[in-house]
């Protein structure tokens, strides 16, 4: 196993790759496929519930509050694994423990059918946990292999090479489910969750093989190095709250993002069931077909939203971008035609690519001068998971009180405006 410097371009490529590995989940299963075949199941159940604790829930509603757990999984468990492997010094394999994890539980998947509903939901939730607890040791590697100079630079190319690698995967997927008799299009979308977690587990190895384990700490285990992870957190906050900017900003970006995550997790579910396709194969094709066009929009979203912040600065073009989101909410009240449908998700991927790119960057001009970044973004991340874990579970709840994912989505107008209010009252200087 080579040795590498800090810096190494092979290195750098090496951490990048695992990018390429990992994108695979959140493209195929958790934007694309799996949602397609989740609502196929239950249509082919000849039911809209499952019976959960002796009660009725709705299987939309379910989803999310599955996807809502896990969330609040990662979101307290995150600090502490950190700072454990901090003390113990080998990253890599908490890095590789969660990649196995998530990609083991790609291959369980293929388990979930009407007689195994909760095996299903189980590899379903440990698949999530997989994926975002990896990513929480695969970004905190990041300076320690590069540069601080390369380290825009090297985290770009790595977001390029999980778009491309994950696109490559959906593609033969879509071909796979699309070449196959209808009777046997479900065992293809099986076969495309067994491909990602072989996908990434066996790239991953190209990461492992070039990343250092670290450096062991010598000095006896504490429960201070425990809970290093939640103690940087609440640094973190006091320092935050004494910052008017910074904590404003913060409070804005937690209610917007909230409803910003919740409707990219919920919105190949919406179109599955809320859109009037003509038959199953129209509907396959069109929703993988939309996934894919969001996520060529969303690069060209990224640039104009780059381009708009330098002539109007960035927090008049998150308010704007919030009205756009908010106004789509509301029009996805009423569309029901899959041309409807195309044309909200190519709106869609506009401003999801400029919000999510730019609400970082903000985040990052408005933090005070320290060398500890780390912490102050591992408040961001955690910030982001809690607010998913609340809009997942609103929409769940509203969804199953009113029966309807419409209800649920236009609901979420409201927290895009509360966010446009917040980010009126964030100081411009």
């Amino acid at each position: 196993m080579p040795n590498l410097a800090k810096g190494h371009p092979k290195l750098l490529n090496a951490w990048a790759f695992y990018d390429w590995a990992n994108s695979a989940y959140s493209l195929v299963i958790a934007s694309a496929i799996f949602p397609i075949f989740y609502e196929q199941l239950f249509k082919n159940k000849g039911t809209e519930v499952v019976h959960f604790l002796g009660n009725e829930v709705k299987y939309t509603a379910m989803i999310s509050f599955v996807t809502a757990f896990a969330f609040l999984w990662v979101a307290i468990f995150s600090p502490f694994l950190s700072g454990i492997a901090d003390y113990l010094g080998n990253k890599k394999s908490f890095l590789r423990f969660f990649c196995y994890m998530g990609g083991l539980s790609c291959l369980g998947l293929y388990a979930f059918d009407e007689s195994h509903l909760f095996l299903g939901y189980f590899f379903y939730f440990f698949g999530l946990i997989g994926f975002w607890s990896s990513l929480v040791f695969y970004n905190s590697y990041l300076p320690d292999i590069a540069f601080p100079e390369q380290q825009d630079r090297v985290s770009a190319r790595g977001f390029s090479m999980g778009y491309i690698g994950s696109t490559i995967l959906l593609i033969i997927n879509l071909a796979m489910v699309m070449m196959a008799e209808d009777a046997h299009k479900m065992q293809m979308m099986k076969y495309s969750c067994v491909m990602v977690g072989i996908w990434w587990i066996g790239f991953s190895h190209v990461s492992y093989y070039y990343l250092p384990k670290g450096n062991r700490n010598t000095s006896p285990l504490t429960k201070d190095s425990i809970l290093k992870g939640f103690h940087e957190l609440n640094l973190v906050w006091q320092q935050i709250k004494g910052n008017v900017r910074l904590k404003r900003y913060l409070l804005s970006y937690f209610v917007f993002i909230m409803a910003v995550q919740t409707v990219m997790l919920v919105a190949t579910y919406f179109g599955a069931t809320e859109i009037a396709w003509e038959t199953p194969s129209q509907k396959t094709t069109g929703l993988i077909v939309s996934i894919l066009l969001i996520q060529l929009v969303a690069v060209v979203g990224a640039i104009l939203t780059s381009r708009a912040s330098g002539k109007f600065g960035n927090i008049n073009t998150l308010i704007f971008l919030c009205g756009g989101w908010a106004i789509l909410c509301g029009v996805a009240y009423f569309i029901e035609t899959p041309i409807a449908f195309y044309a909200t998700a190519g709106f869609v991927g506009l401003v999801m690519g400029g919000i999510q790119s730019l609400a970082r960057s903000t985040y990052s001009k408005f933090l005070p001068e320290t060398e500890d970044t780390a912490s102050y973004f591992s408040f961001y991340d955690v910030t982001e998971k809690i607010g998913i874990v609340i809009g997942m579970s609103l929409y769940g709840i509203i969804d199953q009180i009113t029966g309807s994912m419409r209800n649920a989505i236009v609901f979420l107008v409201l927290f895009f405006i509360m966010g446009i209010i917040l980010l009126f009252r964030v100081p411009k200087k």
